[in-house]
């Protein structure tokens, strides 16, 4: 069973495995945004041939979805030969949900000039299994697979994957990736969420390659603020090293 079954040409449900960590009757967002990424690629290679990727995804959360039908609209907002920057919205009975916008680029051989410092990090057969499900409830949680090795609370190593495809339909890499990078806000919690929510209000992530196929690593950090204010940053890996990084914008708020 996927986290989405499609219901029609633009319409998809919530299974089971989408249950959320905050309330069990609302989504996890994580594969709404991996679904919204799927169809802006899937819009993509409907339109045109040639090689453009994903380079960063922009999800702005603009409420919760309880576990119903949701619809995807997607437009292309700057066309481009090379550079395309690209728009969709998910909504629940015709109310927006989440908005995307992503830049799509062409490929070039930059092989030349590769490099940069972000480090490396023990894979994940050196990572010790830990069970999400002690911190978080949820549908979402449960089906994933989790490695960490935390320093400390608000600062750990993750890698996550999970065996439930998004969609009964192919999704490729960075739509699966996509599909999972929100959990990093849970995967170190500063504070036990029974006490504090700190729920994101966003989620960037910029990929300088594509990921490989597998587990995704979290090399995360999570910083409070003195007003209710909070982010949740991380860079993140597959197996063959560094490809980008994740932030999440969060609205802290004590009981």
């Amino acid at each position: 069973m996927p986290y989405f079954e499609r219901t029609g040409a633009a319409s998809y449900t919530p299974t089971a495995h989408v249950g959320g960590a905050w309330a069990t009757d609302e989504q996890h967002v994580a594969p709404a945004l991996g679904l919204v990424t799927h169809l802006v690629e899937a819009d993509l290679r409907a339109r045109r041939d040639d090689d453009l990727r994903v380079t960063r995804l922009s999800f702005d959360i603009l409420g919760v979805l309880p576990m119903e039908e949701v619809e995807v609209a997607v437009r292309v907002l700057r066309p481009g030969r090379t550079i395309e920057l690209v728009e969709a919205t998910l909504s629940h009975a015709g109310r927006p949900a989440v908005l995307l916008r992503a830049w799509l680029q062409s490929v070039r051989d930059t092989s030349s000039v590769t490099g940069g410092d972000l480090p490396g990090v023990p894979g994940p057969d050196e990572v010790p299994a830990w069970d999400g499900t002690e911190v978080w409830p949820g549908g979402f949680i449960a089906s994933a697979e989790i490695r960490r090795r935390q320093e400390r609370p608000g600062r750990a190593l993750s890698w996550v994957r999970t065996a439930v495809p998004l969609l009964d339909e192919p999704v490729s890499p960075t739509a699966a990736l996509a599909g999972l990078v929100d959990v990093t806000n849970g995967l170190t919690v500063r504070e036990d969420p029974r006490r504090v929510a700190f729920p994101n209000l966003d989620l960037t992530v910029h990929l300088v390659r594509s990921p490989e196929p597998g587990w995704t690593g979290f090399d995360t950090t999570v910083t409070f603020g003195p007003d209710g204010h909070g982010l949740t940053s991380s860079v993140l890996h597959d197996e063959r090293g560094p490809l980008g990084t994740a932030a999440q914008t969060l609205t802290v708020r004590p009981a």
